[in-house]
């Protein structure tokens, strides 16, 4: 499948007689743009540029091995709300009794008092208490943290340290613990800390399972779409060398600021992706210029340079953008996610447009060395794909009537779609902070778990007392205890009635919110969840509008063409909307839950919405101006709006379809992990590549270039004179 993308003849604009003999034989190699210069720098600085990656490889992946333990695992907070003042409150006053506290649960088949039970109980707390993140460890307490059959005892473990190093106390302590378990007892730590970094195991478990399985499905289809073992080798080769760069740059960056560990995993699954889709056109316009006539290998990295360099430099903003607009969102966690992947992008566009130029310009025509024997008989063109191309022109309402129906109708469950925080049951069953979560639901109710922590001057303690024990949804508080230091807070904890997953804790919570004096501060983990729900909810239409202006502003600055980037973002939004639309129906309504091993929670995780519509928004923005970007390098050389759309088919068409491919594989092997939201990530992301390749790259938009003609690349006079000109044919 060699030669794809190969340059189409230009027809001589200017007869002979009339052109001028300065400029030189009709044949001249045309002179590089700025990117093609950088490909022949690279080419004939071959080892200063491999020796400058090597460098960076090898000196910032020395410290990839640490990505796991140096990363944060929390983070997951609606910076400035009100439930993160009730941790920071609790943390100086209430001698470290904040959400992100450890609860050591110590269930036994008789009573805790009994020596045997008592002596298990001693021993966790000293444990605990060795743990300097650990400020003090307060006793069980008949009435409050023994259960009422005296079987169930709670131990609260303080919090000395950042809810980041809570996470990690919880890393160390939850086996040891665990290893008390003896004779009828069970010691299990519970608590927001301990579900992090249970989740967060499971989750890198699960990734690392992913990544393992994603890698020969990734290589056998690039050996299918290059028909060259050493051509397929080059994508995973620049994939490597982006993944570690970034993982040591991630490392480096956690000493300045916490970043959270999710950050590498979203990092090494767009790392992979892109860079071998950057790979993939690149390499494949590389062998296409050579066998277009640029049998000089420093020429054919500047025309590929020149042409598919551009094409990736565009779609790499495109993606930067992007992701940026999560930045919005004030939460350490989606903060740190975003600037992960996009340092890895970064690094891996580095790459593309250095390291790779070097690379192929010393194999030359050994890049297509152990080819299959197919791969001899490929034509510059697909000549499937160009037939494709010139149906969709003899006919386009029928297919693109067809494919805009069937998104549509994928996307119109969007407007049922629920979305909330995880609940526990994304935890594997013997996970220890489900555990004891379970432990403590059947020692003290089914909201136990979720216990409110109030704040209040103490002052107004006895008031806000009273309203609490009349207030529906409650059932329970424990005595207001002052603070110790004198600082004039004192803390009530309420028990509601409900799990604290419940949709109908947020009503409760809302309720004390507006009927409890104005000073008086409702949190707690649980509420802590529901506070991000809601700035989630909130500024995710300012997220969607931000991608979608930034990725309108970048098209129509490289192709120049109101009408077409406007047409292509909207594309973009229609296989965005149907992917959501299959999430619906996956993950809130069940369907197919069983074939995919889960059980639906009935809604959509809650930072799904936001974070993946900027992934899905920035991958269909890649294809999208893959496709565009070779149509338009087709219609400067012949002015022909049949032609741009035929041969952007024919010379990209497979680029398309064969990354395409490579996208889906990688993150439906995410759908086969453990946890549910590794799972939502893969179908939502993959559903969303194979629809956007399928029926918006490769039937709407060729259909929206037919359909629009000459007006689709129409330049109007003032945007004609401040934008500025961007050409992406080589001559």
């Amino acid at each position: 499948m060699q030669h794809l993308d190969a340059p189409l003849p230009r027809p001589s604009a200017t007869p002979p007689e009339q052109r001028d003999p300065a400029a030189g034989p009709p044949d001249a190699a045309p002179r590089p743009g700025p990117l093609g210069r950088l490909g022949v720098w690279s080419v004939r600085h071959f080892r200063a540029v491999l020796a400058g990656w090597l460098l960076v490889v090898i000196g910032l992946g020395a410290f990839a091995p640490q990505v796991t333990s140096a990363l944060s695992g929390a983070g997951w907070q609606a910076d400035g709300s009100e439930s993160v003042k009730v941790r920071q409150v609790a943390e100086q006053h209430f001698a470290g009794n904040a959400s992100s506290a450890l609860q050591i649960v110590v269930s036994a088949d008789r009573p805790v008092t009994e020596p045997a039970v008592r002596q298990v109980v001693a021993e966790a707390s000293a444990i605990a208490a060795a743990d300097p993140r650990v400020s003090t460890v307060i006793a069980p307490r008949p009435g409050a943290t023994i259960s009422p059959d005296g079987r169930t005892a709670v131990l609260l473990a303080g919090a000395a340290a950042s809810p980041d190093d809570m996470v990690r106390a919880a890393d160390d302590l939850k086996g040891p613990l665990n290893e008390l378990s003896r004779d009828g007892v069970t010691v299990h730590a519970t608590g927001a800390s301990v579900l992090w970094s249970d989740f967060n195991k499971a989750n890198h478990d699960a990734m690392m399972k992913s990544e393992i399985m994603s890698w020969p499905v990734t290589l056998a289809i690039l050996v299918l779409a290059f028909g060259s073992l050493v051509a397929a080798g080059l994508p995973l080769l620049l994939t490597m060398a982006g993944l570690a760069a970034s993982a040591g740059s991630l490392v480096l960056i956690s000493h300045l600021f916490p970043v959270s560990v999710w950050a590498m995993n979203f990092a090494m699954m767009f790392a992979l992706a892109l860079g071998i889709d950057y790979a993939l056109f690149m390499v494949v316009r590389f062998r296409a210029a050579r066998a277009g006539g640029s049998r000089d290998h420093t020429r054919a990295v500047a025309q590929t340079m020149d042409t598919a360099g551009k094409a990736v430099l565009l779609s790499g903003a495109t993606v930067l953008v992007s992701l940026s607009a999560v930045m919005l969102v004030p939460s350490p966690a989606f903060r740190s996610m975003a600037g992960g992947i996009m340092l890895a992008v970064l690094f891996v566009l580095a790459a593309t447009l250095t390291l790779l130029p070097a690379v192929l310009g010393r194999l030359g025509h050994r890049v297509d060395a152990l080819a299959l024997p197919w791969a001899r008989s490929a034509g510059s063109s697909s000549p499937r794909f160009a037939a494709w191309g010139e149906r969709l022109w003899k006919h386009p309402l029928r297919y693109g009537a067809l494919a805009l129906a069937a998104l549509i109708a994928l996307a119109a469950p969007v407007v049922g779609l629920r979305t909330a925080m995880p609940s526990i049951a994304v935890l594997p069953e013997d996970a220890a902070a489900r555990a004891g979560y379970t432990a403590v639901q059947q020692a003290f109710g089914p909201g136990a778990p979720g216990t409110l922590q109030i704040l209040t001057p103490a002052a107004d303690a006895a008031e806000v007392g009273a309203r609490l024990a009349g207030t529906p949804g409650i059932a329970g508080t424990m005595p207001a205890t002052p603070a110790a230091d004198g600082s004039g807070w004192s803390m009530i904890q309420a028990v509601p009635t409900v799990d604290p997953s419940s949709p109908d804790l947020a009503h409760t919570v809302h309720a004390l919110r507006a009927d409890l004096p104005p000073e008086t501060l409702v949190g707690g983990a649980a509420v802590e969840n529901l506070d991000l729900q809601h700035l989630l909810t909130e500024k995710t239409p300012l997220v969607i509008g931000v991608v979608m202006a930034l990725g309108f502003l970048l098209l129509l600055v490289a192709l120049r063409a109101p009408l077409i980037a406007a047409l292509g973002t909207a594309a973009s939004l229609l296989s965005t909307g149907a992917a959501f639309g299959v999430a619906r129906l996956v993950f809130q309504d069940g369907h197919g839950a069983g074939l995919l091993g889960f059980t639906p929670q009935g809604f959509l995780d809650g930072w799904a919405p936001v974070f993946f519509f900027a992934m899905i928004f920035a991958i269909a923005m890649d294809y999208t101006v893959f496709l565009l970007a070779s149509a338009k390098e087709h219609y400067e050389r012949t002015g022909d709006p049949r032609e741009a759309m035929v041969g952007a088919l024919a010379h990209s068409g497979r680029v398309v379809f064969a990354a395409a491919g490579v996208m889906v594989a990688v993150f439906f092997t995410f759908a086969l992990s453990g946890p549910l939201p590794p799972k939502e990530m893969g179908i939502v992301l993959g559903v969303a590549v194979l629809l956007d390749a399928a029926l918006v790259r490769l039937v709407l938009l060729p259909v929206l270039l037919r359909l629009t003609g000459r007006a689709a690349w129409h330049t109007p006079a003032l945007l004609d004179r401040v934008l500025p000109r961007v050409s992406f044919s080589h001559d």
